[in-house]
This record gives C-alpha cells, sequence and structure tokens, in this order.
C-alpha cells in the first residue's frame, strides 16, 4: 500500500526565517528607487494621489509618467532605469509623502524575506536594511501582504 503523504501547508508567521523581525531605517539613498529596470506598480488611487501631490489632474499625470504593462501600469523610467518621480540630482523622491503602496512596503517584499539569503541580498545594496528599528513579525507580514513584489 503506497503511503499518503500530507498536503503541504503554507508556512505561519511564527515558522518564518525573520520572526525575531528585522531591522530598517531608510536613509533616503535613492538606491531603491533607481539602477535596474523594473517596474513600480501603481493603481488608480496611487495615480490619483501622486497627482494630487504634484497639482497635476490625474490623466495629465498618468499621460505623462505611466506606461501600460499588460493589464497593469507601471511608472515610467529614466533611460538609466531610475524612476521617474526620482529628482537625478538630490536622489530623493519627489512625492514621498504619495508614494505608491510598492514603494511604502519596501524592503518588506516577498522578494526580499523570502529567504535569509535574499534578505542577505537586499542589504548589500541597500544601506538602511539590517540597521535603525527593528519591525515586527506582524509588521513585516502587513507590509509584505499589502502588494505582492
Amino acid at each position: 500500500m503506497a503511503k499518503q503523504e500530507k498536503p503541504k501547508s503554507k508556512k505561519s508567521g511564527r515558522e518564518r526565517w525573520y520572526r525575531e523581525g528585522l531591522r530598517f531605517e531608510c536613509t533616503q539613498c535613492g538606491a531603491c528607487c533607481g539602477g535596474d529596470p523594473g517596474y513600480v506598480w501603481v493603481d488608480e488611487q496611487e495615480i490619483e494621489a501622486i497627482a494630487l501631490e504634484m497639482g497635476l489632474q490625474p490623466e495629465a499625470f498618468e499621460k505623462k509618467f505611466v506606461r501600460q504593462v499588460g493589464r497593469q501600469k507601471s511608472l515610467i523610467e529614466y533611460p538609466d532605469g531610475d524612476c521617474i518621480l526620482l529628482d537625478p540630482r538630490t536622489r530623493m523622491c519627489t512625492v514621498y509623502e504619495a508614494r505608491p503602496i510598492q514603494c511604502r512596503t519596501w524592503p518588506f517584499w516577498d522578494s526580499t524575506v523570502k529567504k535569509k539569503r535574499d534578505w542577505q541580498q537586499t542589504c548589500e545594496v541597500c544601506p538602511g536594511a539590517g540597521t535603525g528599528r527593528l519591525y515586527t513579525l506582524d509588521e513585516i507580514e502587513a507590509a509584505r501582504k499589502q502588494k505582492s513584489v
């Protein structure tokens, strides 16, 4: 008779490798906003909030700063991969208070905390990762679940 395997269950938060929390303090260096090409996904509410912050109508903002990628929308980038909302001189976000959820939840993304090695790589490129305030497991999980990145 074949041995029945138990169905695999998803890890509970208490079993995660970062259950004791992780440290992070944003240095506003702009490293997470530039470099390699990528996507900063935005929805209609985020587009409206950023447009308001910039004093633009949402339609005008979207036409100038957003690109369609399949069914989703992403902020456009400068040719060097920097986010279009990153000031090239100061390296600071020009709409920091209205930045998208994806930006607000950095560095607590699925892709940066899945494995301890992923977090170590994040700490190598982000000077604020691994330092500063200790975020609890619950805070990390809440941020991670806001948007899958």
